[in-house]
């Protein structure tokens, strides 16, 4: 299918644009990838679906890219997936080699997008063909498989992360009880405001946009201007030469990079260091690696990057959100009417059609604007953040106020829940478990009781409904035993460095 049949001028326009304003989020430490989608998600809603897409997949892809600017020039990543390029990144610039390093960052990650962009584009249909005839037992525990993965998220306890998804389910069901119209779970006096539960789009503002500010108000408004970076004071220039002997290392971490983004609940910080790990592991000097070489960049970005397609294979197939960047497009899905899941592909030829061009132009964007403007985006980590914030803030509210055409109720559910994203890391609840509850919860719910309609009320009907339902059970125990043996490692890395 050509192009330009499926994307429009303005949808490519919009892509570009979100490219270029996530690379700026994703350069200002503290700011993320997540939180640049959270804060535009209102515009989508009064766009076109194909336009919408294209300004969120070039958000998604410039600010994961631009994560590696300040991670490379101040030894702060700025996205969690961005953490091993600050080993030998950081080195590199102060050695005078700034713009080598981060010419080297951006031709990985290209080459990392563009590798998970194929494996998306075949392997996405060949799995949502097998889903597409899931009656509503199947699709009940591909939710619990989904919401097992809460438990594979848990960072540090997995009884929090476990209490944190239950929290968010608790949630999602105030409201409205679709099969009899009874109102439940609603405090007194809120009931027209409540009655078909909290917007998402508040909510998902609130934890990730307006909870992170308040958290970096907290830690105070230093700006990164007293730091100085020379990007090039030697003559070691960068040359698309280097990645001859890098062949192997960036198809490698391009190939981690996509197939940990497949596993829900993983993450782009496990991809990058899964793959530095790797180069390691195959490198004729491993000793020189975290000293400033070449090598280790091109594992953590081109892993990064690869990590975006592979992320979208399980949303876009079975409607799972692997993270909460993932949960943050099912938002956007969710204001155009439209459902993901196996019959996504199948039901919309063209929105499918137009997340792959849309993710073939933001990487060729972000790749020419980077390579040939760096630059200019190295100057953004000076940009004072109390110049940022209050900017961000009445964004925040603006569009929590017209989502749902003026209800003020929004932007107050956008203050508790950013309230809830300040609060919640504090006292041991996880915002990502949390969200991936949140969100799940009404969809389990919905298929939990089609499944007891189809059998009479008979639970078994989940144990025996055939091959399928079996194969989904075992992943399930699967995704809870690793959680557990995950734990345990965790639990005991952290004793054994308290004990040294």
């Amino acid at each position: 299918m050509p192009i330009f049949e499926v994307l429009t001028p303005m949808s490519v326009l919009l892509c570009f644009l979100g490219v270029f304003i996530g690379i700026i989020m994703g350069a200002i430490p503290g700011m993320t990838a997540t939180m640049a989608i959270a804060i535009f998600l209102p515009l989508t809603y009064s766009l076109d679906m194909i336009d919408s897409i294209g300004l969120l997949i070039g958000l998604y892809v410039g600010g994961i890219s631009g994560g590696l600017v300040p991670a490379m020039l101040l030894n702060i990543p700025g996205t969690p997936s961005s953490l091993c390029t600050t080993f030998d990144g950081y080195p590199m610039t102060k050695k005078g080699e700034g713009e080598k390093a981060l010419k080297v960052g951006i031709t990985a990650s290209i080459i990392g997008g563009f590798f998970s962009l194929t494996i998306l584009y075949f392997f996405a249909p060949m799995l949502a063909s097998v889903a597409i005839n899931f009656s509503s037992v199947e699709k009940f525990l591909i939710i619990v498989f989904a919401l097992t993965i809460i438990a594979s998220i848990s960072k540090g306890s997995l009884l929090a992360g476990i209490f944190s998804g239950i929290l968010g389910i608790f949630i999602s069901l105030i409201g409205t009880f679709t099969d009899n119209n009874e109102m439940r779970l609603v405090p007194p006096g809120l009931e027209d405001e409540l009655v078909y539960g909290f917007s998402l789009l508040p909510v998902l503002i609130g934890l990730f946009a307006i909870g992170q500010l308040l958290q970096e108000a907290e830690e105070g408004m230093e700006t990164a201007s007293h730091q100085k970076f020379d990007l090039q004071k030697g003559k070691n220039k960068f040359s698309f030469k280097l990645f001859k002997n890098q062949k192997v290392n960036v198809v490698r971490s391009s190939i981690i990079g996509t197939f940990v983004g497949m596993l829900p609940g993983v993450g782009g910080s496990a991809a990058s260091i899964t793959a530095y790990s790797q180069a390691k592991n195959f490198s004729k000097n491993p000793e020189k690696l975290g000293t400033g070489e070449p090598e280790g960049l091109v594992a953590s970005e081109s892993a990064n990057n690869g990590l975006i397609g592979g992320a979208l294979i399980p949303l876009l197939s079975l409607g799972i959100p692997g993270d909460s960047t993932t949960a943050i497009l099912i938002g956007a899905f969710l204001l155009q009417g439209i459902e993901v899941g196996p019959l996504f592909i199948t039901s919309n030829p063209d929105l499918w059609s137009g997340i792959i061009f849309a993710l073939l132009i933001a990487n060729l964007v972000m790749f020419t604007l980077m390579f040939f403007s760096i630059k200019y985006f190295a100057k953004i980590v000076l940009i004072p953040k109390y110049v940022i914030f209050p900017i961000i803030v009445v964004a925040c509210v603006v569009g929590s106020y017209a989502i749902n055409n003026g209800i003020m109720f929004d932007v107050w559910t956008l203050l508790l829940f950013g309230l809830f994203g300040y609060i919640f890391p504090k006292i041991g609840v996880q915002i990502p478990a949390f969200l991936i509850g949140f969100i799940l919860g009404t969809q389990a719910e919905k298929y939990f009781i089609d499944s007891l309609k189809g059998s009479g009320g008979d639970l078994t009907i989940f144990f025996t409904k055939g091959p399928i339902a079996i194969v989904l059970w075992i992943l399930i125990l699967a995704s809870l035993i690793y959680a557990v043996i995950d734990s345990r490692k965790t639990k005991k890395k952290a004793e054994n460095q308290q004990a040294a």
